[in-house]
């Protein structure tokens, strides 16, 4: 098997790794920004697929199929974002001859739509979040939506039907912001995912968000996994996961993993998924929705279990039986934490940074495992999402996970570009989440918090350097500059100098 990794970033460094362990040559694709990138480096073979605009390159079906037949690949690894949740593009992968490694097209159709799929969870007797069962009509009159949303009833959300990551979606408090919040929910869910559709479904408080990950095989068998806590959120987008989850026991989990695999029975579910719940202050879960693909936290799975979620989904892929112990993917070993480290600006309202990475060095030691897309020299380009790795700690218990966290946070340090490395640093030493006191709201609340006690004095920013740090930025701005300046004209020659700067920047810039 020969697999085109139809990605960027960390997830198809990720995926290229699993390839290699497993003896199989992968294929990188990259646009015209990502020419020198991490993926492309580390790949058996790359090829060009167009402009850095991600719908003139990464979201080309035609030309990733393209470039899948010219290298006589015979699967396609989607990753996640992007074309991973595209039954469109899972159906022409299967139509081209290509292995899909993912669910099926049906699959990810039954499940892509939030409304299909809380139907399906109630089908597989699964209690839901009260809400809509369909989604609210576009003609809908104001009198009509004030009447479904007092039958649904208050605090609600507008939730876009399709996507994820918070985009499309709008809190309402009291029917006076009802219309205006429509109106956003459906402008932003149209332009982030080509489909304005919305439902209504009410606001739990203060929830905690647990999800369960899934392995299927082609032979009916369904595999559940200890829970991850994904309760760290920053309007709506997580930023923090771990696993396991203090607010789950060994009862609850069972009830929530029976759940799950309820759920992706009911689709007839293959390969991996997520099946996500909100969980209650009383103690009862709600299903929520189906991520039919590989979770970006899903290093924190691998760690408490050691099992390697990727080259499983290549496996089934092609075939095999899932053998694994459901006793064993069950019950964690240790405890996991994973920080995204996003290219963003935490003292600008996590503004996005993007920029050139003047220098690098990941954190690592016992327990530390870094998932990175990026290396010194790289443009953090403007036209992705900025995430540029996940930092993951482990640890026999989770007070040690969180000490852990925050001593490879502090040994990470990027340079060039400002980065949520230092936020992360702050928020490990907060006394709330060292005690995993936390729901989905909190983040929001302690930063509230963090600004209002701001007011009228200066904060000490997230992104500020000591001299140490200043001093090696001054040397990487000074190698930079001259490694340009001798740099020759044509793409080999500067492919040569920047990889002589990369290995200038590393001995000078991190000596010491």
């Amino acid at each position: 098997m020969k697999i085109l990794v139809a990605n960027r970033g960390e997830i198809a460094v990720r995926i290229i790794r699993a390839c290699r362990e497993m003896g199989l040559p992968s294929v990188a694709v990259y646009s015209d920004c990502d020419r020198g990138a991490r993926h492309v480096l580390e790949a058996d073979q790359a090829f060009h697929i167009g402009p850095s605009e991600a719908a003139a390159s990464y979201l080309r079906m035609d030309t990733l199929l393209d470039v899948a037949h010219r290298s006589g690949s015979d699967a396609v690894h989607p990753g996640y974002g992007f074309l991973a949740e595209n039954a469109t593009f899972a159906r022409a992968c299967a139509d081209a001859g290509l292995t899909f490694i993912g669910p099926s097209a049906e699959a990810i159709a039954a499940m892509g739509s939030k409304t299909a799929a809380r139907d399906a969870a109630v089908r597989a007797g699964v209690a839901v979040v009260p809400g809509t069962a369909t989604p609210v009509a576009d003609d809908a009159t104001p009198d009509e939506m004030m009447h479904i949303a007092r039958n649904v009833g208050y605090p609600l959300l507008v939730k876009a039907v399709a996507g994820g990551g918070g985009k499309g979606m709008r809190t309402v408090a009291e029917p006076a912001s009802l219309h205006a919040a429509v109106r956003a929910a459906r402008s932003e869910a149209g332009a982030a995912f080509g489909d304005s559709a919305i439902y209504l479904e009410r606001r739990i408080p203060r929830p905690r968000h647990i999800e369960i990950q899934l392995l299927g095989d082609r032979y009916g068998t369904v595999i559940p996994f200890v829970e991850r806590e994904c309760s760290i959120q920053r309007r709506h987008q997580k930023v923090v996961e771990e696993s396991p989850s203090l607010a789950v026991t060994p009862e609850l989990r069972r009830r929530m993993a029976a759940a799950a695999v309820a759920v992706a029975r009911a689709v007839s579910y293959t390969n991996a998924g997520t099946i996500e719940f909100l969980l209650d202050e009383a103690g009862e879960f709600y299903f929520l929705e189906m991520n039919t693909r590989l979770q970006v936290e899903h290093p924190v799975t691998e760690m408490v279990t050691s099992i390697d979620l990727v080259q499983w989904q290549i496996r089934i892929a092609r075939g095999e039986k899932l053998d694994l112990d459901p006793a064993r993917t069950l019950v964690p070993h240790g405890h996991a934490i994973e920080c995204r480290i996003y290219a963003e600006d935490p003292d600008q309202g996590f503004m996005p940074a993007p920029g050139l990475i003047r220098a690098l060095r990941p954190a690592s030691g016992p327990g530390v495992r870094d998932d990175s897309g990026v290396n010194a020299g790289y443009t953090v380009p403007v036209f992705y999402d900025s995430m540029i790795a996940k930092l993951i700690a482990w640890a026999p218990s989770r007070p040690e996970a969180v000490h852990r966290m925050a001593r490879a946070l502090r040994e990470y340090h990027v340079l060039g570009i400002p980065t949520t490395v230092p936020f992360f640093v702050w928020l490990m030493g907060q006394p709330e989440y060292a005690g995993g006191q936390y729901d989905t709201t909190y983040l929001d609340r302690l930063l509230a918090d963090r600004a209002d006690q701001g007011s009228g004095r200066t904060l000490t920013a997230f992104n500020a350097l000591s001299e140490r740090e200043e001093e090696v930025v001054a040397i990487a701005a000074a190698i930079d500059a001259h490694m340009r300046a001798t740099a020759l004209p044509g793409a080999a020659q500067a492919a040569s100098a920047q990889g002589r700067w990369t290995q200038a920047a590393r001995r000078e810039a991190l000596r010491g």
